[in-house]
């Protein structure tokens, strides 16, 4: 136990057997369960674990029997987690980038219930930074932006870190049946916890990079991500300014998102029209561009502003 509160920790696994014992190994033997979720690995390493460590009751092994992704295989671990009653669930990874020395910094933010969600951040630390791949580092920074917007949860960074620690109070609210399975799952997971106005906290926690080959494409990622954000933040918009509130942010943008739309479509089409009629575009038709579009972007930055100040505040 830490400080009286029950405390587990979930490793997805896949094609990790050169790094899961080591992994296994330095997790603090104060942690009172481990779980480890065989995600169908060709690996064998559930099998290697139970094997390995058939005397640990602590240790739990959970098989899946088709690939689900890093998500699914969470969330797996997530299930398990609260029906063995743990009340802070963990999540680590299992190619040993992950510090087991700084589980407790994740879990004192939810102890002293100043959040129930923390996550690392290794963009504090100029020597993380050093450390992180260039292409890693870039991929972060343009992803950090998005998932900012689309979460509402402005104040974070690096998004895709997957050490992270949730209460169970937190977990129990989320529909895990609606969270993605693959790698969309960390920023899916802020997304969700905004709409529950979870508080959150970043810890800063360098990274530890060696042999490992990450499977997460930075082309990949820039290509599929968009789309993905951009439904998360219609479904935030729809549930936090239309179904639970409704407030002068839903106003804004109700009104500022089809006058910005109106401005540029008219203001294109008449462009066009005019271009190829080789005709001067009157004052009159640019007035009925420029003026929504004025007023869609003060109106749509308004409402920018509100969610900042509405996100999520940790606990003084």
């Amino acid at each position: 136990m830490y400080k009286n509160k029950i405390i587990g920790v979930v490793i997805p696994t896949y094609r990790a057997k050169k790094h899961i014992h080591k992994v296994i190994d330095g997790i603090p033997e104060w942690i009172d369960h481990i779980i480890i979720v065989d995600d169908c690995c060709p690996d064998k390493c559930g099998h290697l674990v139970k094997k390995s460590y058939h005397d640990e009751s602590k240790i739990h092994v959970v098989f899946h029997e088709i690939n689900k992704g890093v998500g699914g295989a969470t969330i797996t671990g997530y299930r398990k987690g609260l029906e063995l009653g743990i009340q802070i669930i963990v999540k680590m990874d299992s190619d040993d980038q992950m510090d087991p020395d700084f589980i407790s910094d994740l879990l004192d933010p939810i102890v002293n219930e100043k959040a129930r969600y923390s996550k690392g951040n290794r963009f504090v630390d100029f020597k993380a930074l050093k450390s992180m791949p260039r292409m890693r580092l870039l991929g972060n920074s343009i992803l950090s932006f998005m998932v900012k917007a689309a979460s509402g949860y402005w104040t974070i960074m690096d998004p895709t870190n997957g050490f992270t620690a949730i209460s169970h109070v937190a977990l129990e609210k989320l529909n895990l049946d609606k969270l993605s399975n693959r790698y969309f799952f960390e920023s899916d997971m802020l997304i969700n916890l905004n709409i529950q106005s979870t508080i959150i906290c970043d810890v800063p926690i360098p990274a530890r990079y060696g042999d490992e080959e990450s499977s997460l494409s930075l082309w990949n990622t820039i290509y599929r991500f968009p789309s993905r954000l951009l439904g998360g933040l219609i479904k935030r918009f729809f549930f936090k300014y239309l179904i639970y509130d409704f407030n002068m942010a839903s106003i804004y943008t109700l009104v500022g998102f089809p006058l910005l739309l109106w401005g540029i479509v008219y203001g294109l089409f008449k462009w066009i029209q005019n271009y190829y009629l080789g005709q001067e575009t009157p004052t009159g038709t640019i007035m009925l561009s420029v003026l929504p579009l004025i007023l869609g972007t003060q109106f749509l930055l308004a409402a920018i502003n509100i969610d900042i100040n509405s996100t999520p505040k940790n606990k003084s």
